[in-house]
């Protein structure tokens, strides 16, 4: 640093040049090039597949109206008048709360076998659980039918342990049971994702300070397992609110979901704006609750000092 003296005699610091605006160089600018080059066919995609049709839908919500003509909200008034449709998508919610709580009970200790297992064993346990994916949904929704009708598989072996037969075919029981079915594999593999990153060295560290395996799996390993949780399960709740093939060929119209509902109002009534009610309805109602759920397990990774490492 150079320095110069004042009219005083003293030494003071020269003052410094004025910082050069940074130029980006042709490198990088190549690169951020190349990276929205390589997005621009997903955006496509969706702006054909996705947006478009949502923002459609959205359009006709306010557009489309029975009855009421002029009145925007008309189709939104309808949906939050109508006691039977408040039902139906309370429901919703509550079938696909149970259908996560279930398949994440299921997949938990299958997963955690995945961690442990050899080499060949995980590659057979897995190969299982990708060809089940494999499979037509269709095919397996009828095979559900086949074995839950009263004179199924199912209820035969229940009057065999002298039982008497469980109505389940076209009930919301055998719905979920069907569903989990389908769901499962979705809730496996971004569990196992996390999973088999926890550094197991951890457990044996709280092992050696004297905690038993109770209390290491609920202060250690499930604390990091725990955005795996999150995700396998909000994976599993967003596909579960519009399933709509399972509940149409195992459940009833006693018992129907909303998105049994919104095929009705669109193939059978052609109330286009109704259907878009109750579709903005169910969209809205998941985007506040998803966004609800990653806040909080933000909060929680935090306390437990995984910080950004867990975000969703």
């Amino acid at each position: 640093m150079s320095a110069s003296t004042d009219s005083a005699g003293r030494l003071t610091a020269a003052p410094r040049p004025a910082a050069r605006p940074r130029r980006v160089s042709k490198t990088a600018k190549g690169r951020v090039n190349t990276a929205a080059l390589l997005v621009l066919p997903a955006l496509v995609m969706l702006s054909v597949t996705f947006f478009y049709p949502v923002g459609k839908i959205i359009g006709r919500t306010f557009t489309d109206h029975t009855g009421t003509q002029g009145n925007a909200l008309a189709n939104l008034q309808w949906f939050f008048n109508e006691p039977t449709q408040i039902t139906i998508l309370i429901r919703t919610f509550e079938t696909s709360l149970i259908v996560s709580v279930i398949c994440l009970l299921i997949a938990y200790p299958f997963t955690y076998l995945l961690t442990v297992v050899s080499r060949r064993w995980l590659v057979l346990l897995l190969g299982i659980v990708v060809m089940s994916c494999w499979q037509s949904i269709l095919v397996r929704n009828y095979a559900w039918r086949i074995l839950l009708r009263d004179d199924g598989v199912i209820n035969g072996i229940v009057t065999f342990f002298g039982f008497p037969k469980v109505s389940l075919l076209g009930t919301t029981p055998g719905v979920i049971i069907a569903m989990c079915h389908v769901m499962t594999p979705f809730m496996i593999l971004p569990l196992y994702a996390n999973l088999r990153n926890i550094d197991r060295r951890l457990l044996t560290a709280s092992r050696s300070l004297g905690a038993g395996p109770t209390t290491t799996f609920f202060k250690v390993y499930l604390p990091l397992s725990l955005p795996g949780i999150m995700s396998g399960t909000l994976l599993v709740f967003i596909l579960s609110l519009g399933f709509y093939i399972t509940p149409a060929i195992i459940g009833s119209p006693d018992n129907s979901l909303i998105s049994q509902a919104i095929v009705a109002q669109t193939q059978k009534l052609l109330d286009w704006g109704h259907a878009g009610a109750m579709g903005l309805v169910l969209l809205a109602c998941t985007l506040v609750l998803v966004a609800a759920v990653a806040t909080l397990t933000r909060r929680r990774l935090e306390r437990v000092g995984m910080g950004a490492g867990g975000r969703l």
